[in-house]
């Protein structure tokens, strides 16, 4: 037993089931053997993407993580209808979206019994939230933040493993320790858990400091068990895809951040007759081919979609372009966005919304643009688009032509000494902008964090309060009294020069653009240069400012009293 484990009671579990049912390799099999899954992902994993998922070769799709105590709450019923609709009869259709597993975030047995009972009759399996290393899941009391009570996750398994006609699942995040990784695997099976999945990174591993997964844990657990194991982590890229079922031995690999920025990354694996061709490329389809589909596939739904969610999905498909279509990108950050509240989006998606129109609207000019660049770098299709792809000198990893869908990657976090990091630790306390220093993490690279999560074009003010992998929600003032007085300092050059915004702005609300300084903040140390190179926008992300440095203000805003 590793050095430090909890005490548990975790014996070989003699529970029987009060239902009959499959269970680790038999019920595998009936899901047909999956090897292709795409995870659970808040706000992503949704019925249209899973949909989407589905054409190209997806095999077993997970739900967006769903909060077990607000699903069940009387008071609180448009959440379970908007994290799963079953009345709409779409949500775990056995038509159009089986095999599904439905996750939930938890730490009370009882509580999360009476959510998963809502649900059985819509999916295939349970799936218990173990692994979410983010802030909201520490307060909150799940995910990876549990992993440190043994009875009480063994409790919650073995709750469901007995009461429940379908069977129970676990996705999880590895220790430092591997033979603690090891007993932690191996008493998540002994409580019931019929399929594991393991994150190959430790709960530490996020944001900035998200590095690699290790594999060679994930092969340990798989190793260790007799269910079936998805081995987490790493897969950017098709022959990545081969290469961790040969060096984990597990039964199959899920994609999380792979799949949202290229949904066709499984094509062509084992995958039905019936599922489309990707255009334009063996390697990877068009961007805008797969965000219209998408598209499609939310306008088709009776199911809402939410607006956060939909702009989500089009700022990761079409990130590659977006550096360089600058007033498109401006658009889409702009849309559904509600007149006079600065920030707020219309509810849901349904067929007729404007701010819906909109998003097809800004992928057909994207589409018409994308064409044009690939026509004329290809010489209309003379030169062979292999021959445009790059590697990286610092990686070693592909670089495409910005038309195509293609991986997103962070670069690797730059090791501290022992006693940096005690330093970094020992200051975490402190203000805003000495936080900033400390993490290596300059105001534009947490605009870029905050773009990508929540699909919105946001430039913060000086009061910001900036917390790791989180912003505090921000009011936002129509006024630009918070910004520092403007000089005559010009923007550094942009790797590659982006397309002007037009001169003729769009028909939206748009506000008087202002130049500021962060002069009265020390530069901090420049972080590892982003690998993807080619196009920028001005204001380039995972980058340190210099002092003078100037960035365009879109929106002002001010942290709550």
């Amino acid at each position: 037993m590793a050095q430090g484990q909890p005490e548990a009671s975790t014996s070989a579990c003699t529970s029987t089931p009060k239902i009959e049912k499959l269970g680790g390799y038999d019920f595998y099999r009936k899901l047909g053997s999956p090897k292709y899954i795409v995870a659970p992902m808040v706000d992503q994993s949704e019925l249209a993407f899973r949909r989407l998922c589905r054409q190209y070769g997806a095999q077993l799709i997970y739900t967006p993580m769903i909060n077990a105590k607000m699903f069940t709450d009387p008071v609180n019923k448009s959440y379970r209808a908007s994290a799963f609709d079953i009345a709409s009869g779409e949500e775990g259709d056995m038509a159009s979206d089986r095999p599904l597993i439905v996750q939930f975030c938890a730490n009370d047995p009882d509580q999360l019994l009476q959510s998963a009972k809502v649900v059985e009759k819509y999916c295939d399996a349970v799936d218990i939230n173990l692994g979410c290393p983010q802030d909201i899941a520490k307060r909150g009391r799940y995910g990876s933040f549990l992993q440190d009570d043994w009875p009480l996750i063994y409790s919650m398994i073995n709750t469901l493993h007995v009461n429940l006609s379908i069977p129970v699942t676990a996705k999880f995040r590895v220790f430092p320790d591997v033979e603690k990784t090891v007993e932690y695997a191996k008493m998540l099976e002994r409580a019931g858990a019929q399929i594991l999945t393991c994150h190959g990174r430790i709960r530490e591993q996020r944001g900035q400091n998200t590095g690699l997964a290790d594999w060679s844990k994930i092969r340990a657990v798989k190793e260790a068990v007799k269910v079936p194991v998805f081995a987490n982590g790493n897969i950017l890229f098709q022959d990545d895809i081969a290469r961790c079922l040969e060096e984990t031995g597990c039964d199959g690999v899920m994609s999380a951040e792979g799949i949202l920025y290229n949904p066709a990354l499984f094509y062509g694996l084992d995958a039905p007759s019936s599922s489309p061709k990707p255009p334009t490329t063996d390697l990877y389809p068009m961007h805008t081919t797969l965000a219209s589909q998408y598209l499609s596939i939310v306008l088709s739904l009776k199911t809402k979609t939410p607006v956060s969610a939909v702009k989500g999905h089009l700022f990761k498909l079409m990130r590659p372009a977006l550096t360089r279509e600058l007033d498109l990108r401006e658009r889409l950050g702009r849309t559904g966005l509600k007149p006079g509240k600065g920030g707020d989006a219309d509810s849901e998606g349904k067929k007729g919304d404007k701010w819906l129109r909109e998003c097809v609207a800004i992928v057909e000019e994207m589409r018409v643009r994308m064409e044009r660049d690939a026509k004329e770098a290809t010489k209309d299709g003379t030169i062979p688009l292999e021959d445009l792809v790059t590697t990286c000198p610092k990686t070693g990893l592909r670089l495409m032509p910005h038309w195509v869908a293609q991986p997103y990657f962070r670069p690797l976090p730059v090791p501290q000494p022992p006693q940096e990091k005690a330093k970094r630790k020992k200051k975490r306390g402190g203000a805003a902008k000495e936080k900033v220093e400390v993490e290596e993490v300059t105001v534009v690279e947490k605009v870029g964090e905050m773009e990508q999560e929540t699909g919105k074009v946001v430039v913060v003010a000086e009061e910001q309060t900036l917390q790791e992998d989180k912003v505090v929600p921000m009011e936002v003032e129509k006024t630009t009294a918070t910004v520092v007085e403007e000089q005559n300092v010009e923007p550094p050059p942009a790797l590659e020069s982006p397309r002007p915004l037009p001169t003729t702005a769009p028909a939206m609300p748009t506000m008087t653009p202002a130049k500021r300084t962060i002069a009265e903040t020390s530069p901090s140390p420049s972080p590892p240069p982003h690998v993807q190179t080619e196009g920028a926008a001005p204001v380039k992300r995972r980058r340190a400012l210099s002092d003078g440095e100037v960035v365009k203000v879109i929106e002002v805003v001010k942290a709550p009293a």
